[in-house]
């Protein structure tokens, strides 16, 4: 379940492997059920973003010091509008096991149990 995005300067691999993902709820304390469900509806911290972006791009294959240094530049201080589609194509990938398109990310790309 990986999701290639470009990010930053480049190309990058985005993936969120089951280890990542209990690392993902214990520094969020919210479980990954939770976080697929509310975050496409624009329900979500800053901090989660960072951390999905973070540890996705781990699990893409960049080094934690890498993965921290380029969701610090390039996450943190940019637009929200930059990772936000990322981090749903990334959730997406876990809920259904394919990304959704980052060209259209938004509400539309919810869960669906999570439009009713």
């Amino acid at each position: 379940m990986m999701h290639t995005a470009f990010f930053g300067d480049s190309e990058r691999t985005f993936s969120l492997t089951p280890e990542l993902i209990l690392e993902l709820e214990r520094k969020t304390g919210i479980g990954i059920g939770s976080l697929c469900i509310r975050i496409p509806e624009g329900h979500f911290r800053h901090a989660e973003l960072m951390e999905i972006i973070r540890l996705s791009l781990i699990g893409g294959g960049s080094s934690p010091q890498e993965a921290a240094a380029l969701a610090d530049t390039y996450a943190a201080k940019r637009p929200l509008n930059e990772s936000f589609p990322i981090a749903i194509a990334v959730l997406q990938a876990v809920w259904s096991g394919a990304p959704a398109a980052t060209e259209e990310a938004g509400t539309d790309n919810a869960p669906e149990s999570a439009n009713g």
